[in-house]
């Protein structure tokens, strides 16, 4: 039985390259793991169309690279707020609404959908008709108690993100989206959540800090160039979790944090190598005058790595916010 899909945009998946090809440009590092493409582009909640010129801004190697990692780290002590407060809403003949903002390859939906009762209907967000296209496909077919999971896509725009834009939204949900916005955004995100008066999981934003055993002198150098890094242009990077709690409980929301860490040892080499060559490649984007000691520090890395003497921690922060339902009860 194939899983029910509505898509609303027509036309031919392109191509893509094969992780050999995805894992040989950028220096070796999958598109989506390292620095951002083009100056000046961002993935934002905007869901900003793309042209015809512009590379994928995530290749799905990388996300599928790391989804066993997200689906370890992300936090279920925040399930069980989620699950009162979905099963106190009014019922809907098709369950909850659930709207997965830049889904990619459609992980959150895969990690979430089966811990949850009931029937759902997620609507996927994303720029990429390609990633949207693995979403749907690969969405799963039943809740946690067996009811219908059922999938549409959105392509597109949603620059202007309102409660208008979320009428009827039971849950929003996004993986790695916080720490790429702006205050700005995160201020629209919130807003319009609690104008709809529906919940929000955000996980998996970057916390900032990182570990790696053994120590090197030079990882504080790197980390705090990655951090910059990721505060170019206005963006928040690590400070965005911070922000997100502070936009949402000024919309009366009561949020909820946990930390939710990768823990990468011999058995995540594959994620932990791409993982390297995007932290250390945004370090140097950010300091090229690091790039002589980075890139022997590097090789170094990566050495350990292969041989199964490498373990890191990258510390994420994952947020729950539970707006007040539209009506004003609490």
């Amino acid at each position: 039985m194939t899983n029910p899909v509505t898509t609303h945009q027509n036309g031919t998946i392109p191509a893509q390259p094969g992780p050999r090809e995805a894992a040989e440009s950028m220096d070796g590092v999958i598109p989506g793991a390292g620095p951002s493409g083009k100056p000046g582009s961002r993935p934002t909640v905007k869901l900003r169309e793309a042209g015809p010129e512009d590379p994928p801004r995530y290749a799905p190697e990388w996300l599928q690279l790391r989804e066993p990692a997200d689906a370890a780290a992300r936090a279920h002590d925040l399930l069980d707020p989620l699950r009162i407060r979905l099963a106190n809403l009014p019922g809907k003949p098709g369950g909850v609404v659930i709207h997965d903002l830049g889904c990619g390859t459609g992980s959150m939906g895969r990690w979430l959908a089966p811990c949850l009762d009931g029937a759902q209907h997620w609507i996927l967000h994303d720029r990429d008709p390609y990633l949207l296209h693995f979403a749907a496909v690969a969405s799963p077919r039943s809740a946690a108690d067996g009811s219908r999971v059922t999938v549409e896509t959105r392509r597109g725009d949603i620059a202007r993100l309102t409660p208008d834009a979320l009428q009827g939204a039971s849950l929003v949900t996004a993986s790695a989206l916080l720490d790429v916005l702006t205050r700005e955004e995160i201020g629209t995100l919130a807003a319009a959540c609690a104008g709809a008066g529906c919940p929000a999981l955000l996980t998996l934003s970057v916390a900032g800090r990182v570990e790696l055993t053994p120590s090197h002198p030079l990882d504080a150098e790197i980390g705090q160039a990655f951090n910059e890094h990721q505060r170019r242009d206005g963006l928040l990077g690590p400070d965005a979790v911070t922000a997100a709690a502070e936009a949402f409980s000024e919309n009366g929301a009561t949020v909820r944090l946990h930390p939710s860490p990768w823990r990468l040892g011999p058995d995540q080499a594959a994620l932990t190598e791409q993982w390297l060559r995007g932290w250390v490649g945004a370090a140097v984007e950010q300091r090229p005058e690091l790039r002589a000691e980075a890139d022997a520090y590097l090789a170094e890395r990566l050495a350990a790595c292969a041989a199964g003497e490498l373990r890191v921690t990258v510390h994420h922060t994952d947020l729950l916010a539970l707006c007040r339902p539209a009506g004003g009860a609490s």
